[in-house]
């Protein structure tokens, strides 16, 4: 029987994951499909792996050529496909269980050509995160749509997050060019062409970041794959010369945004002797977008452009170093023009030198901006304690500067005392940036159900900025601590409108008071906020709830959860960290609706079954989660007496840990090891500070915010497999930790769900 989904998967010399990868289509919750492999004559054991899966699944087969690229081993894999739609994935990435169902069903439904999803980036170092390239497209559901709609199609460039009506794709002949980079090309010709279009925000696809970026798409740094690119990029570029102006200007800015930059951060590593090629083919690229567009890029994108212009290779390089190495990330320092201080220019690379004009380097009124962070949340003595940051970009903060804050609740303001103190700013230096602010419980109780924000003025000389207080850091920022400031109102940080920080007050919330479990049960006591309470939990993927049995006493509550049920249940869509995570409201009689608040302690309730754990725990915005996972070794506490820090966790597995931190560029890594304990309560990883700090600890990057040394904890089992250790989020609202060592500062952070230290 023809199946009805044909997946191509093409590799080469990625042995070390494809397993992974053919692992992830076979749990497929969309049964129907063929995988046919394209071996693409891959010099390592990537063809003994794909045989032996093909051994194993008779829905995947294999066929092998001599090397020819990834774009003509997806035309030998097209070849071979019989299905009536036709999916692609890469053999170094994943893909979730529930894509390709979503996404033939959306066909199925509306009829269009193409249905695409989201994308998540993922490393074994940094866990899973967003990819920033998929956001905008794949915000929404939008059926039926297309790229004149709805440009922001253009920036849909990958062919792996789609399906493919095979008869649209054989209609129009679609062949790939034998280059890297042949996807958009392919894509936005797709797109041009279909007749509608749908769009799903669910993610379907997990795209591989390496340690090392040995990925072809992320070697932007070679002559070779430069000329791909700027092959690829003209092919787009005829593709859209007669569009619309909305699809062609997008394109030509999404072209300045990613290719042109790529090609301007190449001249910060080309050999001499590819520094004529690269300037030749960076300015083909450059003569042919839009000069509008052009014009409205960055600034130190234009700085760049005119450098190229003016064929200065020296300069060109400094530029790039400048900006591969984060030196935009602070904002470069202000500096006075000469012979008129009032004049501010920016400090890049190339001032004052002829190849760019000077007019680029002048800094507006407008770019000098309010930047705050938000860096610590904590209660003290039942007082709330927000320690941030506030500066203006690109200026010394001057110590004769006056910093204001005030809690707004509704149209009312409450002035805060304000404590000020030397922390590090934008610019990498101590300035007088830091301060904290403490809230008692009689100013906490002016809040209201309604988000609270914090209002920041700053004057500097005869100047002033005003506006809210933002940018939440890692730790107990994104992790905030809520508590009760009296018998019947919790107060809970997080992120409000806009990215604002915000405070809410949650009187009589329906809570979580308390967590057990026995052999067979997890038993959960609460309170709801109303009579005749109902409790429901949310079913995974397949959408829709499921009613929790209660014993009620008035508003009190206990809810019994069999431990196998919750295992039977597990439904998740995540290829990497294979977790399901599932939520639980309160229902009353009078279609009265609340989120399950946690307020059972400082510590989440785990249950270990075979080789799978159930957690009951907190989200970001402090209410109950449920997850189920692999057992992940996951730390619980972290303290330090300044010369040695000691990780705690529970779950006492057979693990050696060490302190790993990546060599740039690299998949190689420095590995401190731990000195480890193990007792009926679980483990303890033990290291000298001292270790952490590198040997030759020299800051030269031109990032002022680069750490020295990244760290993350890594656990290894007795074979050698090695993984990132989770950080627990009860944890995680207890971070950063902060280590003073001789004329290093040491702050031990959650990010993305594992655990960091960076040595500054």
């Amino acid at each position: 029987m023809t199946p009805r989904l044909s997946v191509v998967v093409p590799f080469y010399g990625v042995g070390e994951y494809l397993g992974d990868c053919l692992d992830s289509i076979a749990r497929q919750a969309w049964p129907d499909f063929e995988a046919i492999l394209v071996d693409d004559g891959s010099p390592d054991d990537s063809a003994v792996i794909a045989k032996e899966f093909c051994g194993r699944d008779s829905r995947f087969r294999l066929i092998q050529q001599d090397n020819a690229g990834p774009g003509p081993a997806r035309d030998a894999g097209i070849r071979e496909a019989t299905g009536e739609y036709l999916a692609f994935v890469d053999g170094d990435d994943l893909v979730s269980r529930y894509g390709f169902a979503a996404l033939v069903r959306t066909l199925d439904r509306t009829g269009s050509d193409i249905a695409g999803g989201n994308a998540r980036r993922f490393n074994n170092s940094f866990g899973v995160r967003p990819s920033w390239l998929h956001k905008q497209p794949f915000a929404r559901v939008r059926h039926a749509t297309h790229v004149t709609e709805f440009p922001d199609l253009v920036l849909d460039r990958m062919l792996w997050n789609k399906v493919y009506r095979r008869s649209f794709w054989t209609e129009n002949g679609y062949t790939f060019p034998p280059i890297r980079y042949e996807d958009y090309p392919v894509a936005l010709k797709a797109h041009l062409d279909a007749l509608t279009v749908d769009t799903i925000p669910q993610p379907v696809y997990y795209w591989r970041e390496r340690e090392s970026g040995e990925s072809i798409t992320q070697q932007k740094f070679q002559l070779g794959n430069i000329r791909d690119r700027v092959t690829s990029a003209g092919m787009v570029i005829d593709l859209v010369a007669n569009a619309i102006p909305v699809v062609r200007r997008r394109t030509h800015a999404h072209l300045a945004q990613i290719d042109v930059l790529t090609l301007m951060s190449a001249f910060g590593t080309v050999p001499p002797e590819d520094e004529q090629a690269l300037v030749d083919l960076s300015r083909e690229l450059l003569d042919r977008l839009d000069k509008d567009v052009l014009a409205a890029t960055h600034r130190y994108d234009r700085i760049q452009h005119a450098a190229l212009r003016s064929g200065d290779v020296d300069l060109l390089r400094r530029l790039a170093v400048f900006r591969n190495s984060g030196g935009l990330r602070g904002g470069a320092r202000a500096v006075p023009r000469p012979r008129r201080p009032r004049l501010l220019e920016y400090n890049y690379p190339g001032l004052g030198e002829s190849a760019v004009p000077r007019s680029l380097y002048k800094l507006r009124d407008q770019d000098l901006t309010l930047a705050t962070s938000v860096r610590a949340v904590a209660w003290v003595d039942g007082s709330l304690s927000i320690k941030g940051s506030a500066e203006i970009r690109h200026l010394e903060t001057s110590p004769s500067s006056t910093l204001e804050i005030a809690l707004a609740v509704g149209e009312t303001s409450y002035p805060l005392e304000v404590r000020r103190y030397a922390a590090l700013d934008l610019h990498g230096d101590q300035t007088l940036v830091g301060f904290e602010v403490l809230l008692d419980r009689e100013l906490l109780a002016c809040c209201t159900g309604a988000p609270a924000h914090f209002e920041v003025r700053m004057r500097s000389g005869q100047r002033e900025w005003q506006g809210m207080l933002g940018g939440q850091g890692p730790g107990s920022p994104g992790w905030p601590p809520g508590a009760w400031i009296d018998e019947s109102n919790w107060i809970q940080p997080g992120p409000g409108q806009r990215g604002w920080f915000s405070l809410r007050r949650l009187t009589d919330p329906c809570r979580l008071t308390a967590v057990e479990h026995t052999e067979d049960e997890l038993v959960l006591r609460g309170t709801a906020s109303f009579d005749e309470p109902e409790l429901y939990l949310s079913r995974p993927i397949v959408s829709g709830e499921e009613e929790i049995p209660l014993e009620l006493d008035g508003r009190d509550f206990t809810a019994r959860l069999p431990i196998r049920d919750l295992l039977a249940a597990a439904n998740h869509d995540d290829p990497f960290g294979q977790r399901t995570t599932r939520v639980f409201r309160v229902r009353g009689p009078r279609d009265q609706q609340r989120v399950l608040l946690w307020t059972a302690g400082d510590s989440a309730a785990t249950r270990v079954v075979d080789d799978r754990v159930i957690t009951l725990t907190r989200s970001t915005g402090g209410y109950v989660n449920l997850h189920e996972s692999p057992i992940r070794t996951t730390a619980v506490a972290a303290a330090t007496d300044g010369q040695e820090l000691t990780v705690r966790g529970t779950q006492a597995r057979d693990v050696a840990f060490s302190w790993r931190r990546f060599l740039p560029d690299s998949d190689e890594y420095l590995d401190v090891e731990c000195r480890r304990t193990r007792s009926a309560d679980g483990w303890s990883a033990t290291v000298d500070v001292d270790a952490l700090v590198p040997v030759t600890a020299v800051q030269v990057s031109p990032d002022p915010l680069a750490a020295l040394a990244d760290w993350i904890l890594f656990a290894s089992t007795v074979d050698g497999t090695a993984h990132a250790v989770q950080c627990e989020p009860f944890l995680c609202s207890r971070l950063p930790l902060a280590i003073t060592h001789g004329t290093h500062a040491l702050a031990v952070r959650p990010h993305a769900g594992t655990l960091h230290v960076e040595v500054r």
